[in-house]
């Protein structure tokens, strides 16, 4: 109903009071109430019975039965405020008061903050209620006893009610809550206020007979809030029609109604899952009169709204939920519920940056409420709140989501493993404020987040009405929102993927004593793809010969395994050693689809469909004689499977045919193998640890043979032939000259070559020996040794390469070092100052070694001038003796070949590797192979052959062979118990280190591993690959430190220390000399160079997970 409503006959007093009040002691805060002597009739203290003084009897009997009852309902109201005021009096004067001036009933710490939460602004709200009193009091004396118009004066109130009220409501329910914890944990406060609580009650109290109670107290401004409808409404009813004031009065209940509309949204608001746990609606905010005048539409539209504001509510109070109930509790664990060394690692990959969301949300949920107090009880619109928070933590939930898969999976394995943890997370279930969620519930809160805003502004989009603002902004929050879901979408592939790899990691079942370390926790570690596929033994036949293969294919290894279920967790049970994916190639993807049932061969061995291939590593072909024995099986229960082979390179390599279930997965399997091989390409190009710098690329060539004759039945025989080819490359060592220039000598079949080291066209021949198998250089004497046709050979440098064209050494005849014995292998080095060169001679089954020390004196003495013929012609040599004999011992067994150490000498033979005193010749051979630990290797100590001996750590050694190698302690036992034995991927023909890398040569490639782990961390392949020298030397420090020395030292001067190798180029030129004897030739040419590490892995060459 629509009234022309009269203005305001008055202007109402200011509330002067503080807002926020500062509490005072007791008798500090004035009385603004007027004198009740000076108020008239309807004063304070006069009778309820009485309206007037005798003066005003004619009034008061003048006035009708209805305006007697509306001034009695009047003078109710002044009534109950005036017991209101008196109670929140004794408020202050009973609680606060003492409680400020008590001595130890709450900690002085805490006290302020105590007061400041319970009471709040309780004493602004007892200066609104004297200020309303102390207007009304006006009204009377202004209209002779008699208020005419009331309903002004509390329109007026509402307006000053309106900040302080919701204020302290909206704060009640943490009041309640922290006076309950007080009363809960601190007996002393208990006591004080159970005391206080019984003292009497003044006779002016609301009700003096009840005993004082803090809580009710407290509750009291909620209920006198709610009161004044109540009365006014009644004062309405008695209001004759025409008055005035009936328009005042409806206006002043709609405005108190509002006041407890925006009170109990401020309840709402300031709840954030505290206090009563009773659910909110919007309904329950807006009263039926605002509701009667919205449209179905809008209504619907206002309560999406609120939901939305509801449901940012409760999700900003998990996120503060998650550091309350799960991030202090286990920081402050003592003891530690995880260990602490990882517990802060833990806590960052599992709650990541989850404080940075709780931050944006109770920014968007500051903003929301404000608009939601501005508005209120019609909201116009959120969208420009909305809008700012999705600019603003796009970047936090891009990672926040795509690192959720991995904090899942670390708290199901911390729980797996840590019952402790387990235990934790259960009790946590039952906190109050986690309603039964576990901790991967609160984790999960921000993931679906994104979704769930759209749907709300959809939503709310659908209910707004044509031509609002928000017909044009939602779609562009929601088009960002979608935008923004998708781009974490490939992060969180990635994140899944990256805990698919860390289950199969914990799933993959070795056979007993054997471990194999893929690296699957490294962060850069990928799943490319995983199936499952068909194998057939041909050691069976029939249905019973196939069985099925689960293949994880990861960026570096190809893992066939066989799936096994138990206590409902799949494990993976390696089949075979993994591959690594430098060892795997395709052969063929093409080949036509075989019968399951009918058997492997039919297709492989027999049939008229069955295709040869061929690969590098040899060609196939069926033979038509087992096309009888496997006939074809045309049953129901045959199918079709679709074969495709892959090689292995390596000890356990060889040729897989595995089938896949259909065409469409074998071409799948064969784009997952490309994209694996093409990722591992490009891994391994920029995270190189070796690289290969050339010495020598096409000096050296020798020639191939083709159908299939040996060169010792050919061309061999045939000198002339040969003279044009230097033969295989054996050996190589580099040296400096005095005059600065840096050289490098090449052995080869056919004699010894030097030139400077990085120019590979200088290379010359300096030496025409034959069967050159090793050389050597002593910086200190300049001499030169050279292993050819088993003699050991001594040369002055500078006769090889003089300095000047008269150096005195230029002319000096080489020296014979072993008379006429046979030299299997030589080797030098330093053992306490002495350099020395120990040569193996070999007789029958034993190893006869003879100690060389080098003569100084002789070596540098100024030769004599030989006299007579043929001297003169070069056959006699210079009476100089070079060497002289040192020490003589034997071995009773075969050796392979002998390294120096510090002090003593280290032969490696069939028995192991026996450490040897050269001064009184004991020795002690490891490993023990009669310890009880190594009982599973003595088969292969037996087969297998010492090729190296390398110090890993201060007090361990890698004793490696040709297949493995072993981690032992400085007394030879075992000192690993789980990764003590690495299993070689190719047969290692000779090792060698750098830095803190092994190197294991065969024919086809070079595998590096780490010195430390044993891990392999690149694969270098190649065609008739050899080492041709592994950087011993006597004269190289750096060398010697790195092999016998421990591994921590500085790694920058490792740069200087170099590995030979020697290896085929990929191509074959035809050679132009035509045929010879029925025999086509091809010439081979081969490539010298050197390894080094590359510079930007150099500095952390002693870190794994550099590689």
């Amino acid at each position: 109903m629509s009234r022309n409503r009269p203005p305001l006959p008055y202007k109402p007093a200011p509330l002067s009071s503080n807002r926020h009040h500062q509490w005072a002691s007791a008798g500090q805060i004035q009385d603004t109430l007027l004198d009740p002597l000076e108020l008239g009739t309807l004063a304070p203290g006069s009778s309820s019975q009485s309206l007037a003084t005798k003066d005003q009897k004619e009034p008061v009997e003048s006035m009708s039965q209805t305006e007697m009852s509306r001034q009695t309902h009047i003078r109710k109201i002044i009534s109950q405020e005036e017991a209101y005021i008196e109670d929140l009096n004794i408020v202050e004067q009973r609680f606060i008061n003492p409680l400020l001036q008590s001595q130890g009933v709450i900690p002085p710490d805490q006290l302020q903050a105590f007061v400041d939460v319970v009471f709040s602004n309780i004493l602004d709200l007892r200066e609104c209620s004297k200020l309303l009193v102390k207007n009304i009091y006006q009204r009377q004396r202004e209209q002779n006893g008699v208020i005419q118009w009331i309903g002004d004066v509390f329109m007026a109130a509402a307006i000053e009610l309106s900040p302080a009220y919701p204020n302290y409501i909206g704060n009640h329910l943490a009041a309640e809550k922290r006076l309950k914890e007080e009363l809960e944990d601190n007996l002393d406060f208990k006591m004080w206020l159970e005391a206080q609580s019984r003292r009497p009650k003044p006779a002016s109290a609301s009700d003096a007979r009840r005993k004082l109670d803090l809580k009710h107290l407290l509750n009291r401004p909620s209920e006198h809030l709610q009161s004044y409808p109540v009365l006014l409404n009644v004062i309405h009813h008695e209001t004759e029609r025409g008055n005035p004031d009936c328009d005042f009065l409806v206006t002043a209940i709609e405005a108190v109604h509002s006041l407890n509309g925006v009170a109990q949204l401020r309840t709402f608001q300031m709840a954030m899952g505290r206090g009563d746990p009773r659910k909110w609606e919007w309904h329950d905010l807006v009263g039926p009169t605002v509701r009667e005048k919205m449209t179905k539409d809008e209504m619907k539209r206002q309560a999406i709204i609120f939901e939305l504001i509801k449901v940012e509510m409760v999700y900003v109070k998990d996120l503060e939920n998650i550091g309350v109930m799960y991030i202090q509790p286990l920081l402050q664990a003592d003891p530690p519920i995880i260990p602490q060394p990882r517990l802060n690692q833990f806590i960052a990959s599992v709650f990541n940056n989850y404080a940075d969301l709780h931050q944006h949300h109770l920014r968007l949920l500051d903003r929301l409420h404000h608009i939601q107090r501005e508005q209120h009880p019609v909201i116009q619109s959120v969208s420009a709140a909305m809008l700012d928070a999705v600019l603003h933590f796009r970047e936090a939930y891009l990672e926040y989501i795509t690192n959720y898969p991995i904090a899942a999976w670390k708290i199901d394995n911390e729980m797996k493993n840590n019952s402790d943890f387990k235990a934790f997370v259960d009790q946590c279930v039952r906190h109050p404020s986690a309603h039964r969620l576990d901790m991967r519930n609160f984790i999960n809160r921000p993931t679906p987040r994104l979704l769930h805003y759209e749907v709300f502004l959809k939503s709310i989009y659908e209910a707004t009405p044509p031509g609002h603002s928000d017909t044009i902004e939602i779609p562009e929050i929601v088009d960002l929102l979608n935008l923004l879901r998708k781009e974490t979408e490939p992060g969180v592939a990635s994140a899944k993927q990256k805990v698919e790899l860390w289950k199969f990691s914990e799933g993959l079942m070795f056979k007993p004593g054997e471990s194999f370390d893929m690296e699957l926790l490294d962060e850069s570690r990928s799943l490319i793809f995983t199936g499952k596929v068909m194998r057939q033994s041909e050691r069976s036949l029939g249905r019973n010969s196939w069985s099925e293969l689960f293949v994880l294919l990861f960026d570096n290894y190809f893992v066939m395994t066989k799936l096994k279920e138990g206590d409902g967790v799949m494990n993976y049970q390696v089949s075979r050693r993994p591959i690594p994916l430098d060892l795997l190639t395709i052969i063929s993807f093409n080949d036509p689809p075989t019968q399951r049932s009918a058997g492997l061969l039919q297709n492989l061995r027999g049939g008229s469909d069955t295709t040869s291939w061929s690969s590098p590593f040899g060609s196939y072909a069926p033979s038509p004689e087992f096309s009888s024995i496997f006939p074809s099986n045309t049953t129901s229960e045959s199918r079709l499977v679709y074969p495709f082979t892959l090689h292995q390179s390596g000890r356990a390599g060889g040729i897989h045919v595995l089938f896949a279930e259909s065409a469409a997965a074998r071409e799948e399997w064969k784009q997952k193998l490309e994209e694996a091989f093409g990722l591992r390409k490009v891994i391994q190009e920029s995270n190189n640890v070796f690289e290969l710098m050339t010495l020598s690329i096409d000096t050296f060539s020798s020639p191939s043979m083709i159908n299939g004759i040996g060169i010792k039945n050919g061309l061999m025989k045939q000198q002339s032939y040969m003279e044009n080819y230097t033969g295989r490359v054996t050996c190589s060592v580099p040296f400096d000259m005095a005059d600065g220039r840096g050289l490098v000598a090449i052995g080869c079949a056919e004699g010894v070559w030097i030139g400077f080291r990085h120019d590979p066209k200088s290379m010359r021949r300096v030496l025409h020996l034959r069967m050159v198998t090793q050389c050597a250089m002593l910086h200190d004497f300049v001499i030169f040794l050279v292993l050819a046709d088993k003699s050991l050979f001594a040369y002055h440098i500078e006769a090889l390469v003089p300095s000047t064209p008269h150096a005195p050494q230029a002319s000096a005849v080489p020296q014979k070092l072993n008379g006429n014995k046979n030299v299997q292998f030589f080797s030098v080095g330093n053992v306490q100052g002495r350099t020395l060169v120990i040569y193996m001679i070999k007789k029958g089954s034993d190893s006869n070694f003879r100690v060389l020390e080098p003569v100084g004196d002789k070596i540098n003495e100024r030769l004599r001038q030989p006299a007579g013929f043929g001297s003169k012609l070069g056959f006699k040599t210079a009476k100089s003796e070079w060497f002289r004999i040192y020490r003589e011992f034997f071995s009773p067994s075969e050796s392979f070949d002998l390294i120096f150490l510090k002090a003593k000498i280290v032969i490696l033979c069939t028995k192991g590797f026996e450490i040897m005193d050269l001064y009184d010749f004991k020795s002690v051979t490891i490993p023990q192979r009669e310890d009880p630990r190594l009982a599973y290797l003595s088969k292969r100590f037996e087969q297998c052959r010492p090729i190296a001996m390398y110090r890993s750590t201060e007090d361990e050694f890698l004793l490696c062979y040709d297949e493995f190698g072993l981690y032992v302690n400085a007394h030879g036992d075992p000192s690993r118990s789980t990764d003590g034995v690495i299993e070689w991927e190719g047969r290692a023909e000779r090792a060698a280190q750098h830095n803190h890398f092994i190197l294991l040569f065969n024919s086809q490639f070079i595998e590096i591993r780490s010195l430390k782990t044993g891990r392999l961390v690149q694969i270098i392949p190649g065609t008739e690959i050899s080492c041709t020298w592994d950087g011993r030397g006597v004269d190289d420090p750096v060398a010697q430190n790195l092999l016998f020395q421990s591994s921590g030292g500085e790694i920058d001067e490792a740069q200087d220390t170099k590995i030979h190798i020697v290896m085929n180029t990929p191509d074959v030129r035809a050679s132009e000399m035509g045929r010879t004897n029925g025999v086509s030739s091809s010439v081979v040419t081969q490539v010298v160079a050197e390894l080094s590490l590359t510079l930007p892995l150099v500095h952390q060459a002693g870190n794994d997970n550099a590689v």
